[in-house]
């Protein structure tokens, strides 16, 4: 299964040419199921990861008051039930410190360190057409040669920090919410920008708002922002996690978004006002998504009864806010609710009725620049210590395609995905052979599909093994059909019509495109067993 790290670093300080049937980059929740299921197949497998440690987003992320937003009931793996028994989840929503604890748990349980290599960045792929292998280059000047190159990148693990200009010349420190250092930092007393206000920001401004001297947050689009609800986990209800996690399991793998929900199915509109009012009032006081993905089906797909809803949600935002002048910069309205992903929050908006904490509205006052001493808007300079980023990623595509990955005829990835992901069922795209995306692109649960797709991939490879084929690849025409399938479903939704990181908006110049499947996790899962099923349909094997 691979050599060991001594005799790693001694074949890459010689200059030679690993050689492994698969390689997997990324040690994420995705990559560690991926490298599991792959050694059971007797195959040499070797994990590459950037980092220095494993975890991927809970290893990157571990800014101030970062956590799920699914219940860790339903994050953690399901695919060993002694690894659901021995486990004990601390809180209903789970913190950065402690997941990241329990995927080095998992790594350490099924021994898989051996065959993981860190502190690797992948620079570049390229099809060897004659041989069917694909070559890899590392930063550090690494080489291997694989057969099956497996990306499991996450869909938010590009930063992105917007081309102001003068961002060198910042005298203080600057810092990224996805690449926050692991050394605590100090931010008592301090003078503290925060440029951005979506999930990721609404947990930080929460944690530190409390802790720093001034806090002036730079918002450019408000959220519909919505209760966590928080709770540490109890003894009792641990043990009835553990008791019933089949069921539990079950139950998520037959909702739409592999959360513990259903939606209302009734039409928002039909049912009488108090009624509706007392529905959102229970939803608003449940823990997680309720709000989002328990309520009336057609929030989703019907304008009015969107912004029955949205109101609602404007009219709670205003309770909380003192001053009436921030609560409005606060609260949306130029999106429907939920066609952004909906921050969970526990505290954030009360942090503005903080002496302390100054909203700064960009689309009044743009950033013009980032200056020796601070930020720059169209109106004034603000003065900082630290400046902290929590602009997001550039989401699904750009951990590819920042990566020079070449196919068949020298083609390269980040033109073929130029105007958008083309792939045939997610997980792979035309012209390269043997390159499979396991990342979940369905709008779901992180983990749950993210163990189909794994399980999917292995099942395939292990078919091609009996098989006696080598190398497997979409049809074109199998291809377009789901690229415009997928823009088909994404019309019904309010989805492709705002500016967010689900059309890549957020990313200058990057062309406008649904990133996400608009299908529910069942159709999905349904779809990708049926192309198996039925010999691998829409696929080429050689």
């Amino acid at each position: 299964m691979g050599t060991s790290l001594q005799q790693d670093a001694t074949v890459a300080s010689r200059g030679a040419v690993e050689q492994y049937d698969a390689i997997i980059i990324g040690a994420g929740v995705t990559g560690l199921y991926q490298l599991y299921r792959l050694r059971q197949l007797g195959i040499s497998v070797r994990l590459f990861d950037d980092g220095d440690g494993v975890g991927g987003t809970w290893y990157w992320n571990r800014y101030p008051g970062c956590r799920f937003d699914s219940e860790s009931e339903t994050y953690g793996y399901s695919f060993s039930n002694e690894l659901l028994q021995e486990w004990d989840w601390k809180e209903h929503y789970s913190g950065q410190p402690e997941n990241e604890r329990y995927l080095n748990y998992v790594a350490d349980k099924f021994k898989l360190r051996p065959d993981i290599q860190l502190k690797s960045r992948l620079t570049s792929a390229v099809y060897d057409e004659s041989a069917n292998r694909w070559d890899l280059k590392f930063e550090d000047g690494r080489r291997a040669r694989t057969q099956y190159l497996i990306g499991a990148v996450g869909i938010l693990s590009a930063r992105f920090t917007p081309p102001f200009e003068g961002v060198e010349s910042f005298k203080g420190r600057s810092l990224h919410t996805g690449t926050w250092p692991k050394e605590p930092v100090n931010l008592a007393g301090k003078r503290v920008a925060v440029i951005g206000t979506g999930p990721t920001a609404v947990q930080l401004i929460t944690e530190i708002a409390k802790e720093v001297g001034h806090l002036t947050v730079f918002q450019r689009t408000p959220n519909y922002c919505a209760p966590l609800r928080n709770a540490p986990v109890t003894a009792e209800t641990q043990q009835r996690f553990k008791d019933t996690y089949h069921e539990i399991h079950q139950r998520i793998r037959e909702t739409p978004a592999g959360f513990a929900y259903d939606f209302d199915p009734r039409k928002t509109l039909e049912v009488p006002r108090e009624e509706r009012l007392a529905l959102y009032e229970k939803l608003w006081a449940m823990p997680g998504f309720s709000k989002w993905l328990g309520n009336f089906h057609d929030i989703m797909s019907n304008r009015e009864a969107n912004e029955d809803f949205a109101e609602f949600v404007r009219d709670k935002i205003r309770a909380r806010v003192k001053d009436p002048a921030v609560a409005e910069k606060l609260v949306p309205k130029d999106h429907p609710f939920g066609s952004k992903r909906v921050p969970l929050e526990s505290g954030y908006f009360e942090q503005f009725n903080r002496d302390n904490v100054l909203l700064v509205d960009v689309r009044e006052t743009p950033i013009e620049r980032v200056t020796p001493k601070g930020i720059k808007t169209s109106d004034q300079e603000y003065e900082f210590d630290i400046i902290i980023y929590a602009t997001g990623f550039d989401a699904v595509s750009g951990a590819l395609t920042r990566i020079d990955i070449r196919g068949q005829g020298g083609r390269t990835f980040k033109d073929t995905w130029a105007d958008g992901p083309r792939t045939y069922l997610g997980i792979q795209t035309a012209g390269f052979p043997n390159f499979f995306i396991a990342t979940n692109s369905a709008f779901c649960n992180y983990p749950v599909c993210a163990e189909m797709i794994v399980e999917w991939i292995t099942d395939c490879l292990r078919y091609m093994s009996e098989k006696g084929f080598k190398r497997i690849a979409p049809t074109p025409h199998a291809e377009q059909a789901w690229v415009e399938h997928a823009a088909e479903l994404a019309s019904h939704t309010f989805l492709s019509g705002t500016s967010s990181w689900f059309m890549g908006t957020n990313i200058p110049g990057k062309k406008p495109a649904l990133l996400l499947y608009a299908n529910s996790a069942p159709n999905y899962r349904n779809k990708c067993k049926e192309v198996a099923a039925n010999g691998y349909e829409g696929f080429v094997l050689e």
